[in-house]
């Protein structure tokens, strides 16, 4: 079936990550018979490579460009990295397909190697712009020192060889998808990820029923429950990109295991949970994670967040 419409305009970022994310969507609609055009769009946080995101708004910087393309009519649809897109949307857009997710660790570029991170007394440096990563990391190594990184994959993997820093970390997925895991020395898998890593979305506007049918074909219904009790968790701990929580679900056996974390921007303070549910049963768990870290004490977390904006 072709759509009404000629051809299916496209909006995205043109970084080379965000262009293969919508090469990879326009595939999939051509593979179902749709014709497709890519239309670019810069953002904020595409323009102003030196800001911390979160002295910028958070992670939103990517996405106001490609909302106002797509309520000004001058795209169908917009492929975003779910992660960077707000829990909240008081726009007239929906989120229509959630595709199947790549890998969603983070993972440590090195410029010498791993060698220091056997070494208790040594002072290490690491780059993030993420305050995620950044209290996950000094949560288990406290000496080390972390500073901000900004820039697209390319610029950060050129800083990492030229700052003199220890090492970087990235999302999995953002380098294997440009053909960069080569540069990946050590997966994080302690480390947990931040809601919807590796996972990409397509957003529609409401009402656009024929975009809907059309894009909807796209979703991977696992990654789409995996991914919405993530955000979930995210959303009650009212935790914007900007703050230290991760959240991971995956579906092994019929259960969907899921484990959430809340820590102090230093580290110093840790909040964890984990359990596992049947996948009919699964629908609540980013509900009661946030309930059960914010009893114990996890929302000093939020309002410390809260304090520094």
């Amino acid at each position: 079936m072709m759509s009404k419409k000629n051809v299916i305009r496209i909006g995205t970022r043109d970084s080379q990550l965000a262009t293969w994310q919508a090469k990879q969507v326009a595939a999939k609609l051509e593979e179902l018979g749709y014709e497709t055009e890519l239309i670019f769009v810069k953002s904020e946080g595409d323009r102003d490579q030196t800001t911390p995101l979160t002295e910028m708004g958070g992670k939103g910087v990517f996405t106001k460009a490609l909302d106002d393309a797509q309520l000004n009519d001058e795209i169908d649809i917009a492929v975003h990295s779910f992660k960077d897109l707000p829990t909240e949307n008081p726009l007239p857009l929906k989120v229509a397909a959630i595709l199947d997710r790549a890998d969603p660790r983070d993972t440590l570029v090195t410029s010498k190697g791993t060698d220091f991170l056997d070494d208790p007394e040594y002072e290490a440096t690491i780059a993030t712009g993420s305050n995620r990563r950044r209290a996950q990391w000094l949560n288990r190594y406290p000496n080390h020192q972390v500073v901000n990184i900004r820039g697209n994959v390319n610029t950060r993997l050129e800083k990492v060889e030229t700052k003199g820093w220890d090492a970087a970390i990235f999302a999995a997925a953002g380098l294997q998808r440009i053909d960069l895991g080569h540069h990946i020395d050590q997966y994080l898998d302690w480390m947990v990820s931040a809601a919807a890593q590796g996972a990409m979305a397509v957003m529609i506007r409401e009402g656009d029923t024929e975009m809907e049918e059309i894009v909807s074909q796209l979703n991977h219904d696992e990654t789409a429950l995996c991914t919405t009790i993530e955000r979930d968790f995210l959303h009650d701990m009212e935790a914007g990109c900007s703050a230290p929580v991760g959240a991971y679900a995956f579906i092994e056996d019929g259960h969907v295991h899921f484990k959430a974390v809340a820590l102090t921007l230093d580290g110093s303070e840790r909040y964890d949970f984990e359990e596992k549910k049947s996948v009919g049963e699964a629908g609540e768990l980013g509900h009661a994670a946030a309930q059960a870290l914010l009893s114990e004490g996890a929302i000093k977390v939020i309002d410390q967040i809260k304090s520094e904006l």
